[in-house]
């Protein structure tokens, strides 16, 4: 255990629970469903609202072998091929298997999935697929179906929620193990301020932690809160370099910073093409798929076009769909598009792109069991060893709606542990940022660990970070706890982990691109890293041995350091 906690007002009000799951997307929302189902006392915490989380804004859809002719077999291999060699099989073939079935029962709770004409599910493809398995809803609305289905159900079988609250530190008992965690709860409401909820198993499924990034398509609530309250908690994160850049996303101009709109791989399914300004289709003949290689191949593709012509974006050209398949297939997008100026039925598309989703996260085995006793994990804050070096498209929803309901079956198995004591948390205090610190971290970690990174960039990002907090300890930018000054914390300690792995990962492997090491390196580095922080939260990066997934194996309970 590290022994380091967030400096915030000790608890004012308690809740005592079995089970508390942290956030309200497809992930968490099934894991308290599912403990809900078993009959365990659950407690659901969110963030903002129950449907602000990132499942809303998924437009794609949600990966299984449901389609005639489709196996999980055939979504293993092109999975593992995405994951560029660093995927765990046992971990994909689990997915892809229990997979179809998870998402028939995310059906009978109630997600209304697009049908053909003759009422099977209507499928597509996206990068990466060698066959139209993509399941999705009111056309590029997939996630806001997803989230619409599950937040009904939650409010039905009456799970007990706290809405606007950002969850700090995990609570432990005397004997090491979790005992719930402290949060705090913006606004008036049944509990206002700096509580607890005690419960001896932890669920984080708080998402990704874009926001690091000046651009992004992540809702701005994604500050990786659970990445950083695990780390603190003394749990190992793996993979984390592997951040995958979305290549299709609206260009706003180069000053955009924040959540930036998403034009989902399934426009370039359904047959667009990627232009540069003289019409060029510069994807064929780099891949065999063209424009539906995995992300991580467009992504880069992109960036060279961009770099070879000078400009800051390409285009996307889909004008010949018509007006009537952009109003019937993709009406969020052309809304979005045409709220920007941009009428994609007569004029290609500016696209870039953007931060989008953590491969990597914290390490948990099969059952979600992270390497601190009673703490899980799932969905996009989670590394189950599925998505290897870069995601495979849609495989995302998918992951969080399994291994939620592998939590949830493992909890209710074993039951809750409450042999422990409840104590006082005690420790080292960390001292604050202040709110206006974030802008600074996003740009750092854009200009010198985003999509083009090389030892110099990565070792000026670890040393400019380095320095911000060195600011922070002789509190020249001290600030008071809050909402705002917590959230820059915990961006500055995952963003100080991602660029501490990303300068030890010595190669160019899936959404990982070294332009000094612009080679893959199977021989010595076919491995993952491991990073835990040091009582000094300095972040220690551990080479496995071998290309396996390292078993997680709880820690052993004892006494936190003073």
């Amino acid at each position: 255990m590290t022994g380091i906690r967030l400096h915030a007002p000790e608890p004012g009000w308690d809740i005592d629970a079995d089970v508390v799951v942290v956030g309200s997307g497809v992930a968490g929302l099934t894991a308290a469903l599912r403990c809900t189902a078993a009959g365990l006392r659950t407690v659901v915490v969110t963030k903002a609202n129950l449907d602000d989380g990132s499942t809303r804004w998924a437009q794609g859809g949600i990966a299984a072998a449901l389609g005639e002719g489709d196996t999980p077999g055939q979504h293993l291999d092109d999975t593992l091929v995405a994951g560029a060699g660093l995927c765990d099989e046992p971990a994909v073939r689990l997915l892809v298997t229990e997979g179809p079935d998870a998402v028939r029962r995310l059906m009978a709770t109630g997600a209304d999935f697009d049908r053909t004409d003759d009422g099977e599910i209507a499928l597509t493809r996206e990068g990466g697929h060698h066959r139209r398995r993509i399941a999705h809803a009111g056309g590029d609305a997939t996630g806001a179906e997803i989230s619409r289905a599950l937040v009904e159900a939650i409010r039905e079988r009456g799970v007990r929620t706290i809405e606007n609250a950002l969850v700090l530190d995990l609570l432990r008992d005397d004997e090491g193990r979790t005992a719930g965690v402290t949060l705090h709860v913006m606004g008036e409401g049944q509990h206002d301020g700096v509580g607890a909820v005690r419960a001896p198993a932890v669920v984080l499924a708080t998402g990704g932690m874009g926001q690091v990034f000046s651009a992004t398509t992540n809702p701005s609530v994604s500050t990786g809160d659970g990445v950083a309250l695990a780390l603190r908690a003394g749990a190992e994160v793996s993979d984390l370099e592997f951040v995958q850049f979305h290549p299709t996303v609206l260009f706003l101009g180069s000053g955009a910073e924040g959540q930036q709109p998403l034009v989902s791989e399934a426009v370039r399914g359904e047959g667009a093409h990627l232009v540069d300004a003289d019409g060029v289709r510069f994807m064929l003949g780099q891949h065999e798929l063209a424009e539906l290689a995995p992300r991580d191949i467009v992504a880069k593709a992109i960036t060279r076009r961009m770099q070879e012509r000078g400009t800051e974006h390409m285009y996307l050209d889909a004008r010949h769909f018509g007006a009537e398949m952009w109003e019937h297939r993709f009406p969020t997008i052309l809304a979005a598009c045409r709220a920007h100026g941009i009428d994609p039925v007569t004029e290609p598309i500016p696209v870039a792109p953007a931060a989008h989703y953590a491969s990597g996260g914290i390490r948990t085995d099969l059952d979600g069991r992270t390497t601190v006793p009673g703490l899980y994990a799932c969905g996009e804050v989670a590394c189950t060893g599925v998505h290897g070096a870069n995601r495979l498209a849609s495989n995302s929803l998918l992951e969080g709606l399994v291994f939620a309901e592998r939590i949830a079956a493992d909890i209710a198995e074993n039951g809750p542990h409450r042999e422990g004591v409840p104590r006082t948390e005690s420790g080292e205090v960390l001292t604050l940022l202040a709110p206006e610190v974030r802008r600074e971290i996003q740009r750092i970690m854009t200009r010198d660990a985003g999509v083009l990174r090389s030892a110099a960039s990565l070792t000026s990002a670890c040393d400019a970070l380095e320095a911000l907090r060195q600011d922070t300890e002789e509190e020249r930018k001290a600030a008071e706890p809050g909402v705002d000054s917590w959230e820059t914390t915990n961006l500055l300690c995952v963003a100080r982990v991602l660029a501490a792995a990303a300068l030890a990962r010595e190669e160019t492997r899936g959404c990982h691109w070294r332009e000094d090491r612009p080679d893959r390196d199977d021989e010595k580095w076919r491995r993952h890293l491991v990073v835990r922080l040091a009582p000094d939260r300095r972040p220690v990066v551990h080479v496995t041995e071998t290309a396996d997934f390292p078993p997680v194996t709880p820690e052993a309970p004892r006494e936190q350091q003073p």
